[in-house]
């Protein structure tokens, strides 16, 4: 927790020391007001027998300094909430940032529910505890101190009944803290998986009334729910003898010395003043005791937040380019692939893929085609280095795709990826994805090329129509040309389109085949693909099984000698011509 405040209030400094510096002043001022107090009744009441003048002289100065503490308080107060939300900014920021860093394999290990937890919920709780150090770490051992100091200047013999009290609290909250935090950290991880529950139907909410799974979806939901609830109570059952047990001691040591502190006014060792702003300097210590151990509670809760936003943080990426030429550019589409084998784990035991050589001519236009399961879709994640080949290398214009930074490589090559992805906003901005530069023209010239112009000229506000998130309010097959359109604006050497007409008529796939390999010439295409009729025009057919190169052809060589292609093809066929 206080490494992440040193690293992350660096911008806002100065409202993370005025904070501090008003509490500190807050406590001074609070602190001289027994004394004050004390005065007026050994002197105003009792040494000069009720002097108006002196009593009202002094009790002024008591309410100035009174006004003074609030303001103090309320200057300390505004500045914390100031540095308390920087920091939170400042640490949210951070970690998206580095989630855009992740690799493939980095993402899986943060499902989207726990990221969205740890960037809201988490992010409350280490806020409350930052406002909490702020405003009653620092205050409550100043008043602790302070007050302390005139408790033992005024009767070191009172004073000893604390010398038996503290160490006796402070080996409670340390054996409450040693139990309390997996607590916590448990019950934020069923907190995860309830959000996972809320997702997944939200999301799926049409199949869920499709198949009126209404009442098992609300069952299902209701048993989450009910674990976060018992993690919950198991948590917090471990931190409320906090309270009991503190009041427990410090009502012991009150009793004790209203007992001793009452001999000593009685034998006159005391004066009634002094003891008067005795009792409110043990008030204010047994009142910094209490927020040290309200502090210690919140930190103990915060604590797990903020080892979920450090697995964050040091979460290195498995792919990185720290080595790479910055100047060095992607040339031209030519792909190889040198005896390349990939695993998802180093613990995995079988590769996905296996001793893949494969060269691709820049231009060319590849088809992929094999079962599911036989790796078409990992093979291809390589080239921009969404994975990392496990053995092997794989080099792109020339040059081993480790040469390149990842932007430089990931830049000459567009992707159209199995799920579509497209964001909220209009369809020129999401378009602009592909290139931020791009002219209207540019982009209805895409449109074309993907054969998404002839829907979106029929749209009401043709291409300012708002997409809603996601794309919510067009088809399966008009967001798979819209992704199309996206990656053809990047005017990228490679484009690999992962099964990415699946959706659309085969009509409308022949054309946009045609626009790729005659509008597109000189352009790098990779085509993975069911129907044999998206990919039978390719300069070349891979045939994948098991994670392995099978065959390789056009269409016409593997119609005559590839069994596999030639079944295929001839039930597609027929399943058109029916």
């Amino acid at each position: 927790m206080f490494r992440l405040l040193r690293n992350y209030t660096k911008d806002g400094w100065w409202a993370a020391l005025l904070g501090p510096a008003f509490t500190v002043l807050e406590v001074v001022v609070d602190a001289l007001i027994p004394l004050v107090m004390s005065d007026i009744i050994d002197k105003g009441i009792y040494a000069l027998n009720g002097d108006m003048n002196y009593i009202l002289t002094r009790g002024i100065y008591m309410v100035v300094l009174a006004i003074l503490g609030a303001v103090f308080g309320a200057l300390s107060g505004l500045f914390s909430s100031i540095s308390s939300t920087r920091f939170v900014r400042n640490i949210r920021l951070a970690m998206f940032s580095k989630i855009q860093e992740y690799s493939f394999e980095n993402i899986e290990k943060f499902p989207v529910p726990t990221v969205v937890m740890r960037l809201t919920t988490d992010m409350r709780m280490m806020r409350m505890a930052y406002v909490s150090i702020v405003r009653m770490l620092i205050r409550a051992p100043f008043n602790l101190a302070i007050s302390a100091y005139f408790v033992f200047t005024m009767n070191r013999h009172l004073a000893s009944v604390f010398l038996v009290a503290i160490p006796v609290l402070g080996a409670g909250l340390i054996m409450i803290y040693i139990k309390a935090h997996p607590r916590f950290r448990e019950m934020m991880l069923k907190f995860d998986a309830m959000n996972a529950n809320l997702e997944e139907n939200i999301e799926g909410i049409g199949v869920v009334k499709t198949f009126v799974r209404e009442d098992y979806e609300n069952k299902k939901f209701i048993n989450s729910s009910s674990l976060v609830t018992k993690a919950q109570r198991f948590a917090e059952n471990i931190v409320i003898i906090d309270r009991p047990f503190f009041e427990l001691v410090m009502y012991a040591c009150m009793i004790a010395i209203a007992w001793i502190g009452g001999q000593e006014v009685i034998n006159q060792n005391m004066s009634t003043g002094n003891f008067m702003a005795y009792l409110s300097y043990i008030r204010a210590i047994l009142f910094s005791l209490l927020m040290i151990s309200n502090v210690f509670l919140q930190i103990v809760m915060a604590q797990a937040s903020v080892d979920r936003a450090n697995e964050i943080l040091n979460e290195e990426s498995t792919i990185r380019d720290d080595e790479a030429d910055p100047e060095l550019k992607v040339e031209d589409g030519s792909i190889e692939f040198n005896n390349v084998s990939f695993k998802y784990s180093a613990d995995a035991e079988k590769n996905v893929l296996s001793n893949v050589d494969l060269k691709i001519r820049s231009g060319e236009v590849i088809g992929i085609l094999g079962p599911t399961g036989s790796s078409k879709t990992t093979l291809v994640q390589l080239i921009p280095r969404l994975y990392d080949a496990t053995e092997g290398n794989i080099r792109v214009g020339g040059h081993d795709i480790k040469e390149y930074k990842l932007n430089n490589l990931r830049d000459a090559v567009a992707m159209v990826l199995q799920k579509n992805t497209l964001f909220s906003g209009s369809i020129e901005e999401n378009m602009r994805w592909g290139n931020p530069q791009a002219s209207h023209e540019e982009i209805v010239e895409a449109c074309k090329n993907a054969q998404a112009d002839e829907f979106i000229t029929r749209l009401p506000n043709g291409y300012n129509t708002d997409l809603g998130q996601g794309g919510s309010n067009v088809s399966g097959g008009q967001k798979q040309r819209l992704c199309i359109a996206r990656a053809l604006l990047k005017h990228p050497k490679i484009i690999i389109l992962d099964d990415s007409t699946s959706a659309v008529d085969t009509d409308t796939d022949h054309r946009i085949q045609l626009a790729l390999k005659e509008k597109l010439g000189g352009m790098t295409t990779i085509i993975i693909a069911q129907r044999v009729s998206s990919i039978k025009e390719a300069d070349r057919i891979i045939i994948m099984k098991d994670g392995k190169i099978d065959d390789i052809g056009n269409h016409s060589q593997l119609l005559e000698r590839n069994e596999v292609y030639r079944d295929l093809y001839n039930t597609q066929m027929e399943g058109a011509l029916e």
